[in-house]
């Protein structure tokens, strides 16, 4: 059974960096690339939104326009690990964080949540001066 587990939320200021972790477990298909990995967050109040995505099979990355160059996402296999670098964060940015994986075909990257089956309990992350 696959697991996520996040970590690295809390306070940043305005402008400030983060770095999110979300440590894979139960998952050994790494080296067939059948993968795709995507980060969610969801404000109070509001839907869960899209934040980034790689595949493993396209070896791409994706982002939407809200934090494109500001929002980096990584794959560290050999520590079963996805990344998620955050830069000049703005009080927009807030909410909890999700880790999401999905191993169904096609293995490119979605929007949808409903493209993930797996998910982690969230990290928050809070920006204020």
């Amino acid at each position: 059974q696959v697991q996520l587990v996040e970590s690295g939320g809390g306070l940043a200021q305005p402008g400030g960096s983060l770095s999110l972790s979300c440590a894979v477990s139960g998952f050994n298909g790494f080296s067939e690339n059948t993968y795709r990995f995507g980060w969610f967050r969801q404000a109070p109040g509001k839907e869960r939104e899209y934040v980034s995505c790689k595949s493993g099979w396209e070896g791409k990355t994706y982002s939407p326009d809200s934090v494109k160059g500001r929002f980096a996402i990584s794959i560290d296999k050999a520590k079963r690990t996805v990344h998620l670098q955050m830069n000049n964060l703005n009080a927009g940015d807030a909410g909890v964080y999700y880790c999401a994986m999905s191993t169904r075909a096609p293995y490119g990257c979605y929007e949808d949540y409903d493209d993930y089956e797996t998910w982690g309990q969230g990290t928050q992350v809070t920006v204020s001066p």
